[in-house]
């Protein structure tokens, strides 16, 4: 029975570490300066999400890239999202085909 429990309060003492390392937030300007310079990406458009945060899009019309973060108050901001082929619109549906 200690050894379980030890080995329960030793993984939840572990989960912070490990969300810690998987936690893509650093201070804003940090990030945008990586987006911009090592992808290219600039910023695309976004909104306030409440008071307490802000997501921004950012994109690269070269490569195609993609980058949403969300910006808290304190300036910090975290990756929620990135990927490629990013698309403006979606093509339009020819007339007479159900979409």
């Amino acid at each position: 029975m200690r050894i379980l429990l030890a080995l329960t309060l030793a993984a939840a003492a572990a989960l912070p570490a490990q969300a810690q390392s998987v936690n893509n937030c650093a201070d804003r300007a940090k990030i945008t300066e990586r987006l911009t310079s090592g992808y290219g990406e600039k910023f695309a458009g976004g909104g306030l999400r409440s008071a307490d945060s802000i997501f921004e899009v950012w994109m690269s019309d070269d490569s195609g890239t993609w980058t949403i973060l969300m910006t808290r108050p304190d300036g910090t901001a975290c990756v929620m999202a990135a990927g490629t082929d990013w698309r403006d619109s979606l093509p339009a549906v020819p007339e007479g085909i159900p979409g």
